[in-house]
């Protein structure tokens, strides 16, 4: 347990001090325009696709609410950890780094824009992170019922 909290941690900090990092580039400047992805600096007031925008100020809190309960229930699951900690950990990571944004610049750094074929969202690191654990929580989960299922027809 010891060690799967430790790969946790570690993960965890990686993907924060990573993110921050390549907000902190935006913040200060850095731009670059392509014909399919343009990198550009937008500040999200909103969840995604700027959804409850109009929660502004409250939606950090409530954002913070939602992560506790996540982690509580993490904590009092210790077996659900035990198979979900990294995902748990890349979801944490990429939901505190977005949540630091709106106490430091009042909106989310964005800096990903897709405009290939189609206009999409703009989105950063965390997003794509939160995502990925959210893919991972599926992909263990199927794995894991596909095991056991296979345990119970021997």
């Amino acid at each position: 347990m010891l060690k799967k909290f430790s790969i946790s941690l570690i993960l965890f900090l990686f993907f924060v001090c990573l993110d921050q990092y390549i907000k902190f580039l935006f913040v200060n400047g850095f731009e670059n325009r392509g014909e399919c992805i343009s990198f550009i600096l937008v500040y999200n007031y909103g969840v995604a696709f700027s959804m409850f925008a109009f929660l502004a100020e409250n939606l950090k809190y409530i954002q913070i609410a939602i992560m506790l309960g996540g982690i509580l229930y993490l904590i009092f699951n210790k077996d659900i950890f035990t198979l979900y900690y990294i995902p748990a950990s890349v979801i944490l990571a990429g939901g505190v780094s977005n949540i630091y944004d709106r106490f430091i610049h009042g909106g989310v750094v964005d800096y990903i824009y897709w405009h290939c074929g189609f206009e999409f969202a703009v989105f950063n690191l965390a997003d794509i992170i939160i995502n990925t654990g959210v893919g991972l929580i599926l992909l263990i989960s199927y794995l894991d019922a596909k095991k056991k299922k296979k345990l119970q027809t021997k």
